[in-house]
């Protein structure tokens, strides 16, 4: 809590109860509008906190900082904190004091009050729809926390901040910016004129430590069975396609997909911004740029997959297909580069088919809807279908190959399907994957590069572990 500073008393106005004049009568207190105590001590307190900042940026070698520890700066920070705080008439007990100094240092080094949210595991999304207005998503519920910044110009800079590190830039003339965190958290930002209640910024954490399919088996994201089938599809150079809606764990997927991919191999990565991080040694990894100020200079996805193709990669991952790079990618898919992967956004395995056959459309190369779809049906071997549930957890909903072409249709297989069975009393999903009774055609792949799986891992009727 901080404590208000006293006003001296002047003239007729009754002086205020002191240990000095301790019955010294009260001023009639003026009527005043109902202020809620907790609210309005926060918001003191983030005022207080950014104007100490300005005042102590004004004061400290910056260049030094780069020379000293988190507890030295804590130290010597912590001093001068206490000599302006005496300045400003302000008086904190140590606990005040302590937490004061932390969030200054996180606004000096990091990215303020942010910090405290981007250090909490337990969060998955930031969103920040205004300086007063800040969302988080914890075990896929979303909520409101007390974070607030002490107006738009105190968010502006924090998001200059995160933008001018990747070298990109966000102001009236280029009011929407993708960025990424060093840690390889998504962000994107849209400011005013655009945004009509001041700067948003939304950020997609990365997760700390790298998810591994046996992790999504555990999370129960998928059967171990399904699990087993998918690694032995990465590991034998089957080309992969997840789809899903956004936030359904796709580049989650994509990593943990990735590390069956061979130590020997040459990848390339191809990413808006860049957030896979592969496991392997021999990974070349490729970002986009958007145009300068002048409107020049911009390399967008197509761009890097043509260059891809040139720097004799193995496989190309391209983090999301978003227009015309699809049909460079089904290129690359069908000449040699067999075993590349990339996500898009659909809501069913033949509605990513439909949308791969749009995005072919604006390439710009005139090509018949059969020709696109020989293409597809070439190119592309499995459909991995991601999907938050209403609980707010991810699953694998449906794994579809692709089987060939029946005339102008695409054909299509469910190998494994996720099956609702209803909602428990706590609001979570009930069902389970199951096998749909399919064998897959390239199973016979599969056994000619060392992968004999038993097919009873496809029987519907299988027996499970504990059933009778």
């Amino acid at each position: 809590m901080i404590f208000p500073t006293r006003r001296k008393p002047s003239g007729d106005t009754p002086a205020a109860p002191t240990t000095e004049n301790p019955v010294a009568p009260a001023a009639k207190p003026a009527a005043a509008p109902v202020v809620n105590i907790r609210d309005k001590r926060r918001d003191d307190y983030t005022e207080l906190k950014v104007t100490l900042h300005q005042q102590l940026i004004d004061r400290i070698n910056l260049a030094a900082l780069d020379t000293m520890t988190r507890d030295q700066m804590q130290r010597d920070i912590g001093d001068i904190v206490q000599e302006m705080l005496k300045e400003n008439n302000q008086a904190l007990n140590a606990n005040e004091r302590k937490q004061l100094v932390e969030d200054i240092l996180d606004e000096l080094l990091g990215l303020g009050p942010l910090e405290p949210l981007l250090k909490d595991p337990s969060i998955s999304d930031i969103m920040v729809n205004s300086a007063t207005k800040v969302f988080v998503e914890r075990g896929g519920r979303i909520v409101e926390v007390g974070t607030r910044f002490a107006n738009d110009g105190h968010l502006l800079r924090i998001i200059g901040k995160i933008v001018s590190n990747v070298g990109r830039r966000v102001d009236e003339s280029s009011p929407m910016v993708d960025a990424r965190l060093p840690d390889g958290s998504r962000i994107n930002a849209i400011i005013p004129p655009l945004a009509i209640d001041g700067p948003c910024l939304s950020i997609r954490k990365f997760p700390p430590s790298r998810t591994s399919i046996d992790k999504l088996v555990d999370y129960g994201s998928m059967t171990a069975d399904c699990a087993a089938m998918l690694k032995a599809v990465v590991a034998s150079r089957r080309n992969v396609i997840v789809s899903g809606g956004t936030g359904s764990g796709k580049t989650t997927m994509l990593n943990a997909l990735s590390a069956s991919i061979g130590s020997h191999e040459r990848v390339v990565t191809i990413e808006d911004s860049a957030e896979l991080q592969l496991q392997q040694s021999h990974v070349v990894r490729l970002e986009t740029r958007p145009p300068n100020i002048e409107g020049r200079g911009e390399v967008n996805q197509r761009d890097l997959v043509k260059n891809a193709l040139r720097m004799r990669p193995d496989r190309v991952i391209l983090g999301e297909i978003r227009s015309g790079e699809a049909f460079d990618m089904l290129q690359a898919m069908n000449t040699g580069h067999d075993g590349s992967m990339t996500t898009l956004h659909a809501n069913t395995p033949r509605d990513a088919l439909s949308r791969l056959e749009q995005m072919i459309g604006m390439s710009g190369i005139d090509i018949s809807p059969k020709s696109a779809r020989a293409q597809i049906a070439s190119a592309i071997n499995v459909v991995l279908q991601l999907e938050r549930l209403q609980d707010g957890s991810r699953r694998v909903t449906s794994v579809a190959e692709i089987t060939g072409m029946e005339g102008e249709i695409i054909l299509m297989q469910e190998i494994f399907k996720f099956v609702r069975e209803g909602v428990d009393e706590n609001g979570k999903v009930i069902g389970e994957m199951r096998p749909m009774g399919v064998r897959p055609k390239f199973m016979e792949v599969l056994k000619a590069r060392g992968f004999d799986l038993p097919s009873t891992m496809f029987d519907p009727f299988r027996k499970k572990e504990g059933q009778p």
